[in-house]
């Protein structure tokens, strides 16, 4: 049985996966990031260079593997017609709340960009673990596919 991707379903699952490397590092060094920030006066150099720093990871590495991870990851999915597998169905949830705390995460790096420090680096430092654990979740059921 082939999909409707033929012979290139190995290249968009491989590219998928890829991907979700940068977009996974991506999302481990955001938080990092804003911790670093966090600990600085706003508007002074040092807050300014981590606003920048900040910026250049989430428009080279985090918005666009973020979008080819899901085009990517759809197509594999709807290739082969995987759309009614139940651990399809669990990793897809979460990687929606993995897609919410990268939504999260671009949010607050906004508001720290104009000043605000709405949460505090303790708490930062918790919410970083964040992608390990969905990362933990999305490769168990990938690899596992345990229903």
């Amino acid at each position: 049985m082939t999909g409707w991707l033929g012979g290139a379903y190995v290249w968009v699952k491989a590219l998928h996966v890829i991907v979700t490397f940068f977009w996974i590092a991506g999302l481990f060094m955001l938080p990092r990031y804003l911790v670093y920030q966090h600990g600085e006066v706003p508007g002074s150099p040092a807050d300014r260079a981590w606003r920048e720093r900040t910026a250049r990871l989430r428009r080279i590495i985090l918005t666009p593997s973020l979008v080819l991870v899901w085009v990517l990851g759809l197509m594999a999915a709807t290739s082969y017609g995987l759309a009614g597998s139940g651990w399809l169905h669990a990793k897809i949830l979460l990687v929606l709340v993995l897609t919410g705390y990268h939504g999260w995460a671009v949010s607050l790096a906004g508001k720290m960009a104009v000043g605000a420090r709405p949460v505090g680096e303790g708490r930062l430092r918790l919410l970083n673990e964040m992608p390990a654990l969905m990362t933990i979740g999305i490769v168990g059921l990938a690899v596992l596919k345990p229903f």
